[in-house]
């Protein structure tokens, strides 16, 4: 027997209480999203997180009937020069060969992104390496890797700004192709020593507290890292009192400031963005200290196992959707995220009022 909610669901709803502001008056997308989700078959509140990421979603969007049908995941990709310094458990070839496992639709993003329906868009910022042309390549090298940070500044501030400009012209071009929201992941052999570094700069925390073993490194190996970074703050003379572009530049990574400029210009573009794991967190860590409203458009996908990722989500203010104990990047985080996004959004879409199903509500 056919459910009647089921069918009524299917249908645009009711609006049943009032849609428009006063005309001059900005609309409070907030108090529209609230109204609406009491006016479902169920409990106020009852549906929890979904209901603040709904809500989240149409003060972004500024929609009443947002969607999530247009979802693309954008693995920015670099390579690092303190991987000279032995940081990583896995040589430096391992990120231009993970990038063509990506192309090749064989990694984790790729079997998680199908799940989800969202397109894989591989950016490469700084691979030491050359492809072939690919329709899902973006090749927006800026220069093969990043110089060492151990040993000095790993960008000049034009390279960091070309890349920070790479990723605002994609969020500008994301807005052109009307996508309803978007994940940000990268690849980079040597960019959890990159991120603990930035990590320890913007939260003033000990290094030692921010570091975790990245791809795995061995508990000497980790010593070693922490070590790395500590060496690289003072080099450069990164600290707490440094602006966010000096942090990204000096021990930054081509893809962090990729990522970083596709945040902000993502909080112009009014896109909501998935961050992933410790290297995304960062970037976004790195925007909303050049411009603190860029927060606004963020979810974070969850929480990583690197110690210094908990960290950065305190320092955004930012709740992780969820908690699985994952540790690999290229977004698998966000893209998981996704899909918990697109069900509150469908909820709010689709399912019956309190009218509409002809059900009572509480006394």
């Amino acid at each position: 027997m056919e459910n009647p909610l089921t069918r009524l669901s299917e249908q645009p709803v009711e609006t049943e209480f009032p849609a428009k502001c006063p005309v001059g008056a900005p609309r409070d997308w907030q108090a529209f999203a609230k109204v609406k989700l009491d006016s479902l078959t169920k409990p106020p509140g009852s549906l929890g997180r979904l209901e603040e990421i709904v809500a989240k979603i149409i003060s972004i969007r500024e929609q009443e009937r947002p969607t999530c049908a247009n979802k693309a995941v954008y693995v920015f990709a670099a390579d690092h020069g303190v991987t000279d310094e032995g940081v990583s458990a896995y040589p430096k070839v391992v990120t231009q060969q993970m990038v063509r496992n990506f192309l090749a639709n064989g990694a984790a993003i790729n079997v998680l992104a199908r799940r989800a329906r969202a397109e894989v868009i591989v950016v490469d910022v700084g691979v030491d390496a050359e492809f072939e042309p690919h329709e899902r390549l973006i090749d927006k090298k800026i220069r093969r890797a990043t110089r060492n940070m151990a040993t000095g500044p790993a960008m000049t501030e034009s390279e960091a700004t070309a890349a920070l400009e790479v990723g605002r012209t994609l969020a500008q071009e994301a807005q052109f192709q009307n996508r309803d929201v978007v994940a940000v992941g990268e690849m980079g052999i040597g960019n959890t020593t990159a991120a603990g570094a930035i990590t320890a700069a913007l939260s003033g925390k000990p290094v030692a507290e921010v570091t975790g073993s990245g791809t795995g490194v061995s508990p000497q190996g980790l010593v070693h890292k922490r070590h790395i970074i500590e060496r690289a703050l003072s080099v450069n003379g990164v600290n707490q009192n440094s602006s966010p572009f000096d942090v990204l530049r000096k021990v930054g990574g081509l893809e962090i400031a990729a990522m970083t400029g596709m945040l902000l210009e993502a909080f112009e573009q009014r896109i909501p963005v998935v961050i992933d794991g410790f290297i995304s967190t960062a970037a976004a860590a790195l925007a909303y200290g050049i411009e603190p409203r860029a927060r606004d458009v963020l979810f974070a996908g969850h929480v990583s196992e690197e110690p210094g990722h908990r960290v950065l989500l305190e320092y955004l203010g930012l709740d992780p959707i969820l908690n699985l104990g994952m540790r690999l990047g290229e977004g698998t985080g966000a893209v998981l995220a996704m899909m918990v996004i697109e069900g509150a959004v469908s909820i709010f879409n689709e399912m019956a009022t309190f009218s509409s199903a002809g059900v009572s509500g509480a006394l």
